[in-house]
């Protein structure tokens, strides 16, 4: 298997002899025996194993410290969420560990024709969020980012100043894939808009909770018994209508859809369907686009969480924090 290098850690003899005693050892107390090598893949933010035994193959997970609160966000999902994820044989927070069975064939790997699917899935992963409103404060308290609108103005400041991140040269310039200097001017001057529109989200009345931040039909487990989500290693505590974002990025580009496609609109609305208890449906619509925009920056803050590392293949991914908060400016999907 293709890998990319990673420095001394996850590729350090001692650290996967001690990684895999911890796998072995949980499984063994479920009844289960590793039967041959893992395949690994690693990546600046995680290696991830799968794991063959003599039942079915499991996956062990190592998050970068960016990404370490996966682990007690897994472990927290699963008890207050339980059937919408997978329920982890074992979490190692300390250490941004996890062990999880498999989860069956994803959305992307049934291969079906059209987005149809995703209405339920959507309305799903809804509930779910709705469920965890009552968390946010204690997920926040554990780890887990907090993006919520109050906070986002500062993140934004605080991210335009963080040059290394953006690719910025001494002279404000871009280079290989960095933010150029007029967009950077232009995102500072907008700082104000973009507090409003953050105030705006926050007057909106609808209740912060966990946000996935990557939802595509790779993240999605498809089950005779419902769906499941995973690969929570971008998610935070933040405005739950920003998940749209991505969401319906990855439905246009599937299934080859413009700007504004109805089939898009009926996703959105398919989305914000369990949310019309309290509610009206056109102001539903307004709070999705504004939290649509704002997430853009949080896409961003992801990116940099994730290559926050000394691995030298993070150059591969670097312009991913820059190009994000370009998107600011961009149309939205619907």
């Amino acid at each position: 298997m293709t890998t990319i290098p990673v420095a001394a850690g996850w590729a350090d003899p001692q650290w996967r002899s001690a990684a895999l005693d911890w796998v072995t050892g949980h499984l063994d107390r479920h009844g289960r025996r590793v039967t041959g090598p893992v395949q690994a893949r690693l990546r600046p933010w995680s290696s991830v194993w799968q794991v063959p035994t003599d039942a079915r193959s499991y996956w062990f997970k190592a998050n970068s410290p960016g990404t370490a609160y996966e682990a007690v966000l897994l472990a927290e999902l699963a008890r207050r969420t339980p059937g919408r994820v997978l329920d982890p044989v074992a979490v190692d927070p300390s250490r941004g560990w996890s062990l999880l069975p498999d989860g069956g064939p994803t959305l992307r790997e049934l291969a079906e024709p059209g987005p149809a699917r995703w209405v339920d899935v959507l309305v799903a992963y809804a509930e779910l969020q709705r469920e965890l409103v009552p968390a946010a404060d204690e997920l926040v308290a554990l780890g887990v980012p907090d993006q919520r609108p109050a906070a986002m103005p500062g993140l934004l400041a605080d991210l335009l100043d963080d040059r290394a991140a953006l690719l910025l040269d001494a002279e404000g310039e871009g280079g290989g894939g960095g933010l150029d200097a007029a967009t950077h001017d232009r995102l500072r001057a907008h700082l104000p808009r973009f507090a409003e529109d953050c105030r705006r989200l926050a007057d909106s009345g609808i209740p912060a909770s966990v946000q996935h931040d990557d939802l595509h039909d790779g993240n999605v487990f498809a089950a005779a018994d419902g769906y499941r989500f995973f690969d929570w290693g971008d998610a935070s505590v933040a405005h739950p209508f920003g998940t749209l974002l991505v969401t319906l990025r990855s439905a246009a580009h599937t299934f080859s859809l413009p700007e504004g496609d109805p089939v898009l609109v009926r996703l959105r609305d398919a989305y914000l369907e369990p949310w019309t208890d309290r509610h009206d449906r056109a102001t539903l619509r307004e709070v999705a686009g504004l939290a649509m925009r704002v997430t853009t920056v949080s896409r961003a803050l992801s990116w940099r969480r994730a290559l926050d590392t000394t691995d030298p293949s993070r150059t591969e991914y670097a312009d991913a924090v820059p190009g994000w908060l370009g998107e600011l400016f961009a149309p939205m999907p619907v």
